[in-house]
């Protein structure tokens, strides 16, 4: 009896032996290399040399270093040895999985209990948990280095992947409608325009880099895009000098290939015929040790509109590959963009009032009117850690771009309804490259830390020869209370219509920047920057001859941020901005550059366990001149139009609630002045934008959620295309309702847009273009793994 307890025991002992040994981590000896780092790039390489998934939290490990560790050693010993003096410490779960967490929150939580705040793996793409649900933690753009978004003395909004997904956005128009202070206007050419403080941005940046030279670049469709960044204030700092950056800047970034293996297939369709499907690959090169890919792929189509413009295709194509070793990243990809979008669907206005607008079951136009884009897109980025102090960053791209249009123009309104018809027909192109270099260090002594920025950005740009045909049928008026329809823009224009442009020379911009970054103890975070553009401009003299010109302006921002306890910032800022322009004026001689300066002040506070974080933000903007007024008796020359002053007061709030709770929450109350007392048109004082999103926890309704949102604004103007007639356009509210269901596996979602089919209006416009949605838009979307 005695022997076969013994056995029993024994046998007990063995097959309990492999948990055992699985719930402690490896002591055998492994070779780390890993030089001291700012400490989320350090974990990245920690955790390849290994073999480790390793869980932390974004803002617990921003702006935070690590001495580094060499030698063979265990696990457990390499990784205390990285978190020396970081006040971080960490935590096994079984034999490849430990979580880093603050020793503060450790201490206070008992031993048995899980972590109250939500990690996340470190990700081989050099950022380490960015995002967690709607709630972003990380800026890699705002100073062109990782930092803490609750660090950075500026207003910086970011629209993460799960908030995208869980409104089903289509674009990022719909995606930015979720920031205070940022409107999207539809544009007659089919993509929208982006407004942000009361000013017009310039083209906007994709991984930091100018999306185009022409403000009219097409932006990748959200499958490629892993978030949406919005600046506030003027962003000269960034390099984009040569767009209108006085408001803002919008920015994207990419997807990249990543270690772990994933493949995705994308589908959606609504109700008014709009079908996508997309595929998202990625994971290792089998093969070849450190090499990662990835592939998307995305179709749509739409047979028409609902007001019937038909034919709308849009196509995207981006592989990527990356190289990462324990001190350097590589990816190298390509982009390239193909759309055709039809007119979107609008009204004319034949009276001086919205009640005179004309019906929206005629056509103002033709069913095949578009405007075309295509963009060729080659770029890399790098990230290489040179020693313990310093990292070298560097972003380069090279960009054709091809538009074309053909449509009809309606214009000079009769009460009668009648309209002048211009037919319209027009083809540009251009091709631009950039290159960014940073060189980073970190200083540090025994209370202060300093992070060193010396950047050089150079641009090269140059545009084609441009043909613009303008025309008039033989019977140049369309009658709306008539039953004749217009043909195609094309039909009725010959070569003599051609206005041609002849294209540019080569322009060369330059910036040569540097900044400070200065951390005083655990309280004060300082930010200084000086930038100087060197710039071109291509002007038409009075004889009609091209002169080049050559500029110089630099350009300094301030800012600075206290901590006076956990979890809450105050902050202040001064900005500056500048726009060149490429006009002369009556004397001669090149109009000076318009010039802008924000003030701001704001607080920002991490609430609900550190779960989502509130916003709130007041500034001025002032402008010393905006618009061109382009001579008509002197071709050629202009007058500068006249300033503006720009002042409000933002609140965002976003992350999680409570349990299943997800929020984004976007309120804003702005006013802007001209400096001639005219009023501004499309600026409507309120707006607010609101989305909750609930998951449901019990057992009968798990993987279920609803979501629901407004977007409301107040009353604002439009503008006539001569600046002479303002049109009153009424406050609005649109609501929006989703049905959602996941399984580890797939996801659906059943969602319904204007739920309540109101009549919505843009906030700007003019008689000839009045953009206007009248029907709900039911969507059905979702993804598969596979």
């Amino acid at each position: 009896m005695g022997r076969a307890r013994a056995c029993w025991l024994l046998g007990s002992l063995l097959i309990g032996l492999p948990r055992l040994c699985a719930a402690v981590p490896s002591t055998a000896c492994r070779h780390f290399d890993v030089p001291a780092q700012p400490l989320a790039t350090a974990l990245i390489a920690f955790g390849r040399q290994s073999n480790l998934q390793v869980l932390t939290d974004g803002a617990a490990v921003a702006r935070v270093r690590s001495p580094g560790v060499r030698g063979c050693l265990g696990s457990e010993v390499a990784l205390a040895d990285l978190l020396q003096g970081t006040g971080l410490g960490f935590s096994f779960s079984g034999a490849n999985t430990v979580a880093v967490t603050p020793l503060a929150a450790r201490a206070a939580s008992r031993p048995a209990s899980p972590p109250t705040r939500e990690l996340a793996p470190v990700e081989a793409d050099a950022m380490v948990a960015r995002d967690r649900g709607f709630l972003a933690m990380l800026t890699s753009t705002a100073a062109r280095d990782d930092a803490a978004l609750i660090d950075v003395p500026q207003s910086v909004s970011v629209i993460t992947r799960d908030l995208m997904d869980a409104q089903q956005a289509q674009s990022v128009a719909d995606v930015v409608r979720n920031v205070a202070g940022v409107q999207a206007i539809a544009g007659a050419g089919g993509l929208p325009s982006f407004r942000i403080r009361g000013f017009d941005t310039g083209n906007g940046l994709i991984d930091g880099m100018p999306s185009s030279i022409a403000g009219s670049g097409d932006l990748p469709p959200l499958i490629g895009l892993d978030r949406v960044e919005v600046f506030k204030g003027p962003q000269s700092i960034l390099g984009d000098s040569t767009g209108n950056t006085f408001g803002g800047l919008l920015n994207v970034t990419l997807k990249q290939p990543q270690d772990r293996p994933a493949r995705v297939l994308q589908y959606a369709l609504d109700g008014g015929g709009r079908t996508s499907l997309g595929v998202d690959l990625t994971g290792p090169l089998h093969g070849h040790p450190g090499f990662a890919y990835r592939l998307i792929a995305y179709g749509g189509y739409t047979d028409h509109s609902v007001q019937g413009y038909r034919n709308r295709r849009n196509g995207y194509l981006a592989p990527s590959i990356a190289w990462q070793d324990e001190r350097s990243r590589l990816v190298v990809g390509y982009q390239r963009i193909a759309n055709r979008l039809p007119v979107p669907d609008h009204l004319v206005l034949l009276g001086g009032s919205l009640s005179q607008a004309s019906p929206f079951g005629v056509l103002p136009g033709y069913p095949g009117d578009y405007a075309s884009y295509r963009t060729s897109r080659l770029y890399y980025l790098f990230d290489r850690q040179l020693d313990a102090r310093w990292t070298w960053r560097s972003r380069g791209q090279y960009v054709r771009q091809r538009n074309a249009s053909s449509a009809w123009t309606l214009t000079d309104p009769q009460p009668g309804g009648q309209v002048l018809a211009i037919a319209q027909q027009y083809r540009y192109g251009d091709a631009y490259a950039s290159l960014q270099n940073d060189l980073i260090g970190t200083f540090t002594t025994a209370a202060t830390e300093h992070t060193v920025t010396l950047g050089l950005d150079y641009a090269r740009a140059h545009v084609g020869h441009i043909e613009d045909r303008v025309g008039l049928d033989s019977n140049p008026f369309f009658d709306f209370n008539g039953t004749a329809t217009l043909p195609p823009a094309a039909s009725v224009l010959t070569p003599a219509d051609d206005q041609p442009q002849p294209g540019s020379p080569w322009q060369t911009d330059t910036g040569l920047f540097v900044q400070d970054q200065w951390a005083i103890g655990q309280r004060w975070n300082l930010i200084a920057t000086a930038r100087r553009s060197a710039y071109e401009v291509f002007a038409v003299d009075a004889q009609g001859r091209t002169v080049r010109l050559r500029r110089v302006r630099w350009v300094p921002d301030a800012g600075v941020a206290f901590e006076p306890m956990p979890g809450a910032t105050l902050y202040a800022s001064v900005a500056s901005g500048f726009q060149s322009l490429s006009y002369l004026g009556s004397d001669g001689r090149l109009l000076p550059p318009a010039l802008s300066r924000q003030v701001e002040a704001g607080a920002k506070f991490e609430l609900f366990d550190h779960r989502a974080r509130l916003t709130v933000a007041a500034y001025r903007i002032r402008l010393d001149h905006s618009y061109l007024l382009v001579s008509v008796q002197q071709p050629g020359f202009a007058s500068l139009g006249p300033g503006q002053t720009n002042r409000g007061a933002e609140v965002e709030l976003v992350g999680r609630l409570a349990s299943g709770l997800d929020a984004s929450l976007g309120y804003t109350r702005a006013r802007i002045a001209n400096s001639d007392g005219t009023a501004a048109p499309g600026a409507p004082r309120q707006r607010l934008d609101l989305w909750l999103d609930y998951r449901f926890r019990g057992a009968w309704l798990r993987g279920w959620g609803i979501g629901g949102g407004v977007h409301a604004r107040s009353r604002s103007l439009g503008q006539s295309s001569d600046f002479s007639t303002r049109y009153r356009v009424p406050g609005q509210a649109e609501f929006d309702l989703a049905l959602s269901y996941r399984t580890p596996r797939w996801r659906v979602a059943l969602g319904a847009a204007n739920l309540f089919g109101r009549r919505l209006y843009a906030a700007d416009f003019d008689e000839t273009f009045v953009p206007v949605r009248t029907r709900t838009r039911l969507r059905l979307s979702g993804s598969v793994d596979f």
